[in-house]
């Protein structure tokens, strides 16, 4: 097992409340008496960013093209160690999420102010509660503007092409690991971050020489420990929560909601197999549960 009970249970809880959250925040973003009248879901216009015009049969294609454009420019800016454009860059794109996701409910002025709060907070002042806090409505944002764009077909196809990419990336080119440790190491990750341990309180005595008397007094101080971190990556929970919008989009609510306890399927299955301190790409797993989700949808609108 990669993780022991403890926070393998505390990943895999978030990674759920995610996919819903991210569901919730799709469903927000429903434009109903338009849906209504036109006989298929139709989604809100995003005020202050244009979703671009694509075919929904190929849609998969542009998505793909900016993994790897975006991949590339960031081992780029790694190898040249140029940290602060990458901090700027993700900066933008953290703000930009949160406000959809917080616009789906709080008016968008209140939903940007908040957004730029967590986002300076999250890049520049990090901490374990602010980096998974975001993390839960990130993706939500992200899909909003993304699900839009796909039908049931060209989701699927791109889950099979992210995955493939997924297992190259870690397991041959070994590139994939390298970004989640230089990210890491620069706190600015996409991603979860489980610490084993957040730090331990010691206390140490001192002499206090000012003292007319011959005192000891006690000082606490946290001590700051080297400590194991559980890892999951932003795409992990990013194109699973796309998928199950999708599905949202093309067949409906209920229908959506039992696509996450699949891919969280498929990610327990990873964990459990997995070994200690070795990388493992989590798409194709979570990706074969999404599939198995489809399937299991597919024969219950059918019995019903």
């Amino acid at each position: 097992m990669k993780h022991n009970f403890k926070i393998t249970s505390i990943l895999l809880g978030i990674f759920l409340l995610a996919q819903f959250l991210g569901i919730g925040i799709l469903y927000q973003n429903i434009d109903i008496i338009t849906s209504q009248n036109e006989g298929k879901t139709i989604f809100k216009e995003i005020p202050f960013l244009e979703r671009p015009p694509v075919n929904e049969n190929m849609s998969y294609l542009p998505i793909i093209l900016a993994v790897l454009i975006g991949t590339g420019f960031l081992l780029l800016l790694m190898k040249y160690n140029l940290i602060w454009i990458w901090k700027i860059w993700f900066l933008f794109a953290v703000v930009i999420s949160l406000t959809i996701a917080f616009g789906s409910f709080i008016p968008y002025a209140f939903a940007l102010l908040l957004s730029l709060i967590f986002g300076f907070w999250k890049i520049f002042k990090p901490n374990v509660i602010i980096q998974n806090l975001t993390e839960l409505f990130i993706y939500g944002g992200l899909s909003v503007i993304f699900v839009p764009l796909f039908n049931l077909s060209s989701v699927i196809i791109l889950l099979i092409l992210i995955s493939a990419y997924d297992a190259y990336a870690v397991w041959k080119s070994k590139h994939m690991i390298k970004m989640a440790k230089s990210q890491s190491k620069a706190k600015v990750f996409a991603g979860l971050l489980i610490p084993y341990k957040l730090g331990k309180i010691t206390t140490k005595k001192t002499s206090n020489k000012t003292s007319t008397k011959k005192s000891i007094a006690k000082k606490v101080t946290l001590k700051k420990i080297n400590t194991r971190v559980a890892m999951l990556g932003g795409g992990d929970i990013a194109f699973s929560i796309i998928f199950a919008g999708v599905v949202l989009k093309e067949m409906g609510l209920w229908q959506s909601l039992i696509i996450p306890f699949f891919a969280l399927l498929g990610l327990t299955l990873l964990f459990w197999k997995s070994k200690e301190k070795k990388f493992y790409p989590a798409m194709p797993f979570i990706s074969v549960g999404c599939f198995l989700g489809l399937g299991v949808i597919w024969i219950l609108t059918y019995l019903l």
